[in-house]
């Protein structure tokens, strides 16, 4: 907290988060305000700074004021998102699809998000896909998860299809998309940007927007986009790989029953249609 105060001694500092990352936010007295991030390993500032640099004048992408390293704490300093996010506000369609556009934005932008050749690609998808499904059966009785359901999404018709890759965020979920007082967005959170099909992307931002605003949020981001109604069904077995790799990651850290991920399972028997 120290080291954040003194890059604006005259500003007051607010914490934001406490996860493995810390962000506060520096409030001036003129009223204008900035993010700084301190992260948890130089090698996280290194993917996000990557990012956010090669991203520059992208709408809707933090802009890096200054960065450093204090103590060994790599920390940035950005622009501010807002403090609202579209996980917190009630359904607003039109932000909704302000979010579509700012994620198809990045997607179009050519930009090299990441030093790999191809990053995330179609070979990549149906082989992890498949190997996450392996994995999760020695957890299906612990999750709950119906061995149909297993066996419905190692389907070859629901297996996920995937575009040639493009600039992706990855982690697309609502409370990513910041909100200002001019109804602004700011898509934040790009450590585990790279290369990847577009559909990894707007599979989970339709999926987590629905669950948490509705199906009316989903179409709202389409339309924003600029996608078809009809990609709802080409993006279930996306859903199915999000729903699977998220229980993969709780069952493999946490001991016990995992009875509080059965919207995750449900999700996942939905999206194989059973």
């Amino acid at each position: 907290m120290e080291m954040v105060a003194s890059l604006v001694p005259t500003a007051t500092v607010k914490e934001l988060s406490s996860g493995s990352n810390k962000v506060y936010r520096l409030l001036e007295e003129s009223g204008d305000s900035t993010v700084v991030k301190v992260y948890v390993t130089p090698a996280r500032e290194r993917r996000e700074r990557h990012a956010l640099e090669a991203l520059l004048g992208v709408p809707g992408v933090p802009q890096i004021l200054e960065r450093g390293a204090t103590d060994g704490m790599a920390w940035i300093r950005t622009t501010d998102g807002g403090s609202w996010s579209l996980a917190t506000l009630p359904l607003n369609l039109e932000l909704v699809r302000k979010a579509g556009a700012l994620l198809r934005g990045v997607h179009d932008s050519g930009a090299p998000i990441t030093n790999l050749d191809s990053g995330i690609d179609g070979d990549y998808v149906q082989t992890h896909f498949r190997s996450t499904l392996d994995r999760l059966e020695r957890y299906r009785r612990r999750l709950g998860l119906p061995a149909e359901a297993l066996a419905a999404a190692k389907q070859s018709d629901n297996h996920p299809l995937a575009s040639a890759p493009k600039p992706a965020h990855t982690r697309t979920l609502p409370k990513n998309f910041l909100v200002n007082d001019a109804g602004e967005l700011m898509l934040i959170g790009w450590e585990w940007a790279t290369l990847a099909p577009p559909e990894w992307d707007l599979s989970l931002a339709t999926w987590r927007f629905s669950r948490t605003l509705g199906n009316e949020a989903a179409t709202a981001l389409w339309d924003g986009y600029g996608a078809a109604n009809t990609i709802a069904n080409r993006l279930e077995p996306w859903v199915a790989y999000h729903a699977a790799m998220q229980m993969l990651e709780a069952a493999e850290q946490r001991d016990g029953r995992l009875g509080d991920l059965d919207y995750l399972v449900s999700d996942f028997a939905a999206a194989v249609r059973i």
